[in-house]
């Protein structure tokens, strides 16, 4: 057996909590919180929207369903048509179809995977009414010209920033740039509740119904009073203990993040068999580390043997049987088929770094 297959398993990625949370959990419950929303919620909300620089942040149960507020906030429904990247996670999709409207599918662009606006604008008819600019992994190169985009053409920006928490374009947080944008803080994001997203606004009437919608369309909390149909979205204070102790680690996640970018790309400089997307780290705080990758199959195969777990990238929507949809995606393709997530946790060490490296190096050395 090899010394690389005795070492410890490195996970993909892992949540990280500390004795903070474990302390505050049980302060909390000591405490004699009723564990659903109330001041907790209130005080991570206003903590996320100080550091987004929003106006509005409203917590929900997952970040899918903040998605699915944020568009019916906007007024979409049936009879419209969004248009949405074909390279994301799945949810970006499905909540414009649960919404009754209809996910107008585009490819992306090579330099950061989010959506080709030229290719959007190719997709536009009569029936489109908004844009959904996903920020793959904390970058957003074009956001400005999807701002200006959507303003040519009387659409809604929707801002999924799921991937994006810590992540900034000319020094504004993503997920501002449009009418709303949303967060997640499920178990794999930088900081997390568990499960749970925000919605983030800086549109009055889009965060008062978003709020309606999380709570069964009622006009306040606790008053059996609906003016519209709503859902049970709501957030609890027990997962926001945890989030406020975990927004404040998330200035020194954010700053590791980039660390771990940085030394992935000095050892593995020189492997032609491994792309790097070119990021700027001034901005971007990368969620994963992401990488081309030449036979990825077989190089997760390889590292898995020895103890390494990676995250091939997402399929292309069009290609999933739950939409089984035609077209030719050129890049979203490509990508979708070179794509790695490598080890991405926040407390990875420095050397367990190097181990991966020198795994994959060995893997194209033939070793």
């Amino acid at each position: 057996m090899s010394s690389e297959k005795k070492n410890p398993v490195i996970e993909q990625m892992a949540p990280w909590l500390g004795d903070e949370e474990r302390r505050a959990v049980d302060e909390y419950l000591a405490s004699g919180g009723w564990l659903t929303e109330f001041q907790k919620t209130a005080e991570l909300e206003q903590q996320i929207a100080t550091y987004t620089g929003a106006s509005h942040a409203i917590m929900v149960n997952s970040g899918t369903s903040a998605l699915f507020c944020a568009v019916v906030a906007c007024g979409i429904g049936p009879g419209d048509e969004v248009l949405v990247p074909d390279f994301t996670m799945i949810a970006s999709a499905n909540v414009v179809g649960l919404a009754g409207a209809k996910p107008i599918l585009v490819d992306v662009v090579p330099q950061d995977l989010c959506i080709d606006l030229a290719a959007a604008e190719r997709a536009l008819t009569p029936r489109t009414r908004a844009l959904m600019y996903v920020s793959i992994n904390g970058r957003a190169r074009e956001i400005r010209k999807a701002v200006e985009f959507c303003t040519a053409h009387s659409l809604t920006l929707i801002e999924d920033a799921a991937q994006s928490m810590g992540s900034t374009h000319a020094g504004r947080h993503l997920g501002t740039f449009g009418r709303v944008g949303i967060l997640s803080f499920s178990p794999l994001k930088i900081i997390t509740t568990g499960q749970g997203g925000a919605v983030i606004t800086n549109d009055d009437e889009i965060a008062a119904r978003a709020r309606r919608l999380k709570d069964f369309g009622r006009l306040s909390g606790g008053v059996d009073v609906h003016e519209s149909i709503g859902y049970n979205f709501k957030f609890t204070d027990l997962q926001a203990v945890i989030g406020l102790e975990q927004m404040k680690k998330l200035d020194g996640r954010v700053k590791r993040k980039k660390e771990m970018f940085r030394l992935y790309e000095k050892e593995l400089r020189g492997a032609r068999s491994i792309e790097f997307l070119d990021t700027d780290l001034e901005e971007t705080t990368p969620w994963f580390i992401d990488v081309l990758a030449d036979r990825r199959d077989e190089l997760m195969v390889h590292l898995k043997q020895r103890g390494i777990r990676t995250r091939a990238f997402y399929p292309p929507i069009h290609s999933q049987r739950a939409y089984g949809l035609p077209g030719k995606f050129s890049i979203t393709e490509d990508v979708a088929a070179r794509g790695l997530w490598l080890p991405s946790s926040s407390a990875l060490t420095d050397e367990e770094i190097v181990r991966v490296a020198q795994s994959i190096r060995n893997f194209y050395c033939g070793m």
